[in-house]
């Protein structure tokens, strides 16, 4: 059960970070879903080195489109995703 949320949350934060990047045409489920578990899990860890520590709620959510939105830009610039779409 805790596979099937954390799937649906990373699709969720994915998605939210395309659109905050403008690169929702280029990705898909799979793409969003990818970008939104790794992306939240980036976000998670520079909270920490950051001495943040979202415990759940409004805040982990955020921090998790935060890295999301992260993930995207150093992705873009690695050539991945061209923003023009």
């Amino acid at each position: 059960m805790n596979l099937i949320i954390s799937i649906i949350i990373g699709g969720i934060i994915g998605w939210l970070a395309s659109i905050v990047m403008k690169t929702d045409a280029q990705m898909g489920l799979i793409a969003n879903i990818l970008i939104g578990i790794v992306g939240s899990a980036l976000g998670y860890w520079l909270a920490g080195v950051l001495g943040i520590a979202p415990a759940g709620g409004v805040l982990g959510f955020l921090v998790g489109v935060a890295g999301a939105v992260l993930l995207i830009f150093i992705l873009s610039k690695l050539g991945i995703f061209n923003k023009k779409a």
